[in-house]
């Protein structure tokens, strides 16, 4: 039997948002299932030595909680954020609401369908009674799941982690057939310092992927394979993203060409209004152009084309689906050295030896590591039941969007506005994803990136604030927006 929580809120995950989350509804005392033993989420759990922000910090903050260096231009590690992380819990005393190795392994629904009303507005959220069970493994025993019931259950499990994204095989052509071993990003993130050194030390090594993890990798592979002994490490591709040395292009700041109000003009909205999808249609022409400066700097700053790791698609949509990736200083001196290879191949399969390509060519390797990703899709529908499986979708964001999420949903639960009808809704998720078809063929991985501000712009006027935050029009077009644009004044 489900046992009534004293609390009426439920928080599932205590990663970045689900501590915002925690932060924003404290009044209601909510519950915080955290599947491990500490706080972080991805940071803590999918990431490795080199992992670092591809971010500076001060974009990487809560808008009532600045870092204390936060003017320090480099990136911060993945350890430094997991601190940052710690001082904002203890700071606003969220992790008394946390209950770790507390594995939400499903919910169900048990309140009234009808109250949500499809057809109008949705009444008050919390009605007293309870509309969710929500079943929890603690520690590693799986028998041992205890039943609670919520009135509101937010998710902030995240896509990255827990489940790792594999390729597929022909038969007897998989990795049961390969000598070496074969691993996945997830599993090394889980090795030691030594641990990594030993299993990348005078070994051929293949990486399947070219994305930040995959680059990354790809430098931690090289780095221990130093001196006369030392493999060479080698990238197997399939699809080519841009790469972006710094934050900086031709001199200018990045931030200029994506992160201000005047940038987002060149970027269709959803439900725009006619003014808006003219001025977008007009400067169409801009938003190609940016995208060729950029192309035409990286292109020049990086041998791109002497490594044959030119894309050949436009910047601008490696941009709008988070496919880029900010490089290692040294990535590219390794490649020089010899230390770092690089192989396409559309299609690739193990044999005894190594790996065998689509166009009759094979690679020798002793190890095999697969970033290819995680299915955070998966995740959901694992412990989400029908017909709430049919509206899945995801959208890579960023803390700042996580966190005035996290103000917008306090608000929406303390009844200061309302959620338009079920239908309303989906018809702008629609918008959205034919919105995301039309900016990057890559819309399937969705990003918040290319319309953080218009996104941002749309809760705030949904929670009664003012969109432009700036305090004069200068700011505003020239000036990115940060976290503590977002501070409610």
């Amino acid at each position: 039997m489900a046992v009534v929580s004293s609390s009426k809120i439920a928080i599932i995950g205590a990663g970045i948002s689900g501590l915002a989350a925690a932060k924003q509804l404290a009044k209601y005392k909510p519950v915080v299932f955290e599947a491990t033993d500490s706080i972080g989420g991805v940071w803590q759990h999918a990431s490795f030595r080199s992992t670092k922000l591809q971010t500076p910090r001060c974009d990487y903050e809560f808008s009532d909680f600045p870092w204390p260096d936060r003017d320090n231009s480099s990136f911060p590690s993945h350890t430094e954020i997991i601190e940052y992380l710690h001082a904002y819990a203890t700071h606003f005393d969220v992790l008394k609401f946390v209950r770790f190795n507390s594995k939400v392994v499903e919910l169900r629904f048990v309140g009234d369908r009808e109250g949500g009303g499809c057809g109008g507005d949705y009444g008050q959220l919390l009605a007293g009674h309870p509309a969710w069970e929500v079943a929890v493994q603690t520690g590693h025993d799986p028998e041992a799941v205890q039943r609670y019931m919520f009135e509101f259950v937010v998710i902030c499990i995240g896509k990255y982690g827990d489940i790792p994204k594999m390729p597929t095989f022909p038969v007897n052509k998989g990795p049961e057939v390969f000598k070496g071993k074969v691993m996945h990003t997830l599993d090394y993130c889980k090795l030691s310092e030594e641990e990594t050194s030993e299993l990348f030390e005078g070994k051929r090594v293949a990486i399947v992927g070219y994305k930040k993890s995959a680059i990354d990798l790809a430098v931690e592979c090289a780095e221990a394979n130093q001196g006369e002994d030392g493999k060479p490490c080698t990238m197997v591709i399939r699809t080519l993203h841009w790469t972006v040395p710094h934050y900086s292009v031709w001199g200018l700041p990045f931030y200029l060409f994506y992160s201000t109000r005047s940038s987002q003009f060149i970027h269709e909205r959803p439900d725009q209004g006619l003014f808006r999808a003219f001025t977008c249609l007009l400067l169409s022409p801009m938003k190609r152009a940016i995208s060729k400066m950029i192309e035409s700097y990286l292109t020049w700053k990086l041998p791109l084309e002497k490594y044959g790791l030119k894309p050949d698609h436009p910047f601008h949509e490696d941009y709008a689906s988070c496919q880029m990736a900010i490089l290692p200083e040294n990535f590219f001196s390794e490649a020089d050295q010899g230390r770092i290879k690089f192989k396409k191949a559309s299609k690739w399969w193990f044999y005894e030896n190594g790996i065998e390509f689509d166009d009759n060519t094979k690679l020798e390797a002793d190890v095999v590591i697969c970033a290819t990703g995680y299915d955070g899709k998966k995740k959901l529908e694992a412990i989400l039941p029908q017909p709430f499986r049919n509206f899945l979708d995801y959208s890579v964001s960023n803390l700042q969007a996580a966190e005035l999420r996290c103000i917008w949903l306090a608000r929406l639960v303390e009844g200061r506005f309302k959620l338009p009808s079920v239908e309303k809704m989906l018809g702008l998720i629609a918008m959205e994803v034919e919105v995301m078809k039309r900016t990057t063929r890559f819309y399937k991985r969705q990003c918040i990136s290319t319309y953080s501000i218009n996104h941002n712009d749309m809760l705030c006027e949904e929670m009664g604030w003012t969109s432009w935050r700036k305090k004069n029009l200068l700011l505003e077009a020239i000036i990115p927006y940060t976290s503590q644009d977002y501070v409610d004044k």
